[in-house]
């Protein structure tokens, strides 16, 4: 009985051993994304999130500009309006969306607060309107749109800002709060 109790104890310390050693399989972890694969991949994800909530709006009648106007400059035929022509603008908003991405991670990503991301949301929707309309001919000018219209889209680009600024400035503050550790000596997990 004694020797099974010892047995016992040297399996138990055996595998102690083995949780700390950094060579085993069993201990090492994923390794995380690049922040910058994070910000590509927050990107798409924005994207196709806020342009699949943008057709439930026009579903709806909350908007009367069609999500897949995206393909309105490029695409000819009536196969935007099928399934296949949600599909590929859902994707498309989302690979647009990486760029968007992009440029806040690049000016922006050091601002601790969403009310910078609704900001951005807001230049955005601005953008949209005034600067990209001419290659959206179907979108009425500003002044003709009707309200309904108009305060569904801000709030869906300032929900889109938010949520992409969020989360890359929460990102960005992680990181720097994680280095700070390090250089303290503190553990980091």
């Amino acid at each position: 009985m004694a020797e099974q109790k010892g047995q016992h104890e040297k399996i138990q310390e055996g595998s102690e051993e083995s949780k700390r050693d950094p060579k085993l399989e069993q201990n090492k972890g994923e390794a995380p994304l690049s922040f910058i694969s994070m910000v590509i991949l927050t990107g798409f994800i924005g994207g196709v999130f806020w342009s699949a909530i943008s057709y439930l709006c026009y579903f709806f009648s909350f908007t009367k500009i069609e999500p897949n106007i995206i393909f309105e400059p490029w695409a000819v035929g009536n196969w935007k309006e099928k399934w296949i022509g949600i599909i590929l603008s859902i994707v498309a908003y989302g690979i647009v969306s990486i760029g968007v991405a992009l440029i806040y991670y690049g000016l922006l990503r050091k601002f601790k607060s969403m009310w910078v991301g609704a900001g951005y949301g807001i230049v955005l929707y601005l953008a949209v309107f005034f600067v990209l309309k001419p290659l959206f001919p179907s979108i009425k000018s500003f002044t003709s749109i009707d309200y309904h219209t108009l305060i569904t889209s801000l709030c869906l680009y300032v929900l889109y800002g938010v949520f992409i600024g969020y989360s890359i400035s929460y990102e960005e503050n992680e990181l720097r709060h994680d280095e700070q550790k390090e250089k303290s000596g503190e553990v980091v997990q």
